[in-house]
């Protein structure tokens, strides 16, 4: 027998009925459903959840929702924790300077973009009042900071309900959670661990979710690199390794000279090792690449200290061109845009006896078939998919060798 549930009162067992539905449905997500613990409250618009990992929900909200819509609302809020929208919301506020709850509405609205997209249908009904991108005319399969530049705040936003999911959503706190200090909340250590076996059923049955998803588990597992980080950390693993910048000398004779009487040996000296950056500047490289080059030019100059004057230039596309010493990005002259054959490129860098080679290039090219004398770091432009050449769709071009050391360059963490 069913106890009936109080006048104004939160009828917690449809809630939960509902919440059993969206595990039936989204089997993936049961363990993060699982996870949230319910809280009543009356200022919550509809439901909400705040980074701690409640859920509030509004009585009269329920009350009036079918079972099966809300269980879409409850897998809609376990989406936004588990896709940790309040720290990147958090990250972009810092990173673009945004502040006020206006750019924290766009950024709920934004996330609900990436969540809404492939959510509903299978067992979920889509609200009516839903915001899908389709529904902001944007497109399909993006990421909350990708739809976060597509829109701005119009009267029109004002119709639809689902524009408060609460901290959990975009990082700014409401006045209806209870914080850090209230009860019934996941440490960091239990959200990760959460997060971590959702991923792992996700990669287990990978065919049972959608590809927004599979995207987000692959991730979890393998996180992005920051890529700036590898770049200047694979620079200075190259020119503080033994040998380069080393010479023998005469300038001081070596200990071993005193073994040797009426020989003198040179000694091994180091001096500041020499770069020589070649920057892919065919037709394939597009102009956002090419001023990621020249930004990555002057972190190489950073990253020797700031001796320009031991790093030097070279545009090439089926030739290499000229030679320049780096003065400032500026100044940089990048000349090409033909077809890509970095062996030029090599042939020509070499000749400046350089202590490591740093290529940055799309990838669309042959490579030499021998190893350089020096070491060669390869910053690979990041390439979204598809056809490499347009003139012959079953193209792939050959992957960098195994003697270079790789770091993919504008990553999504880039």
């Amino acid at each position: 027998m069913t106890t009936p549930t109080a006048p104004g009162a939160l009828d917690l067992g449809k809630l939960l009925a509902a919440r059993l539905h969206a595990a039936r449905v989204r089997p993936y997500l049961a363990t993060a459903l699982f996870a949230l613990h319910p809280v009543e409250s009356r200022q919550v618009p509809t439901m909400g959840v705040d980074r701690y990992w409640r859920c509030y929900a509004s009585p009269a909200f329920v009350d009036r929702t079918p079972v099966e819509e809300l269980a879409a609302v409850w897998v809609h809020e376990v989406s936004h924790l588990l896709r940790d929208h309040h720290g990147r919301g958090d990250r972009v506020a810092r990173e673009r300077g945004l502040t006020g709850p206006a750019e924290r509405l766009r950024m709920n609205i934004a996330g609900d973009c990436e969540i809404n997209d492939d959510v509903y249908g299978d067992g979920l009904v889509c609200p009516e009042d839903a915001v899908t991108p389709d529904r902001l005319g944007l497109p399909t399969g993006e990421l909350m900071e990708e739809y976060l530049g597509r829109f701005r705040l119009g009267s029109w936003l004002g119709r639809l309900a689902w524009l408060d999911c609460g901290s959990g959503a975009d990082g700014l706190d409401r006045a209806w959670e209870l914080g850090p200090d209230g009860a019934h909340g996941l440490s960091e250590q239990e959200r990760d661990a959460v997060r971590f076996r959702v991923a792992q059923g996700i990669n287990g049955a990978p065919g049972s979710a959608p590809q927004g998803w599979r995207r987000w588990a692959e991730e979890v597992f393998h996180p992005p690199q920051p890529w700036r980080q590898l770049l200047g950390s694979a620079l200075r693993s190259a020119v503080s390794g033994g040998g380069a910048g080393e010479d023998y000398r005469y300038g001081r004779p070596a200990r071993r000279s005193a073994g040797l009487p009426g020989v003198v040996l040179p000694s091994l000296r180091r001096r500041p090792p020499r770069v020589c950056v070649v920057v892919d500047t065919s037709g394939s490289v597009s102009d956002a690449e090419l001023g990621s080059a020249l930004l990555e030019v002057a972190a190489i100059s950073r990253a020797l200290g700031g001796r320009r004057d031991l790093v030097t230039v070279l545009s090439c596309d089926a030739a290499a061109q000229t030679v320049q010493p780096l003065c400032r990005t500026e100044g940089i002259e990048l000349m090409g845009g033909g077809g890509t054959d970095l062996r030029t490129g090599f042939t020509r860098a070499l000749r400046t006896r350089p202590d490591v080679v740093v290529v940055l290039t799309d990838g669309q090219t042959p490579w030499p078939e021998a190893r350089p004398a020096c070491r060669t770091v390869v910053g690979l432009f990041a390439r979204a998919g598809g056809s490499w050449d347009e003139n012959d769709p079953g193209y792939r071009p050959d992957t960098p060798p195994a003697w270079a050391r790789v770091v993919t360059i504008g990553s999504a963490s880039g």
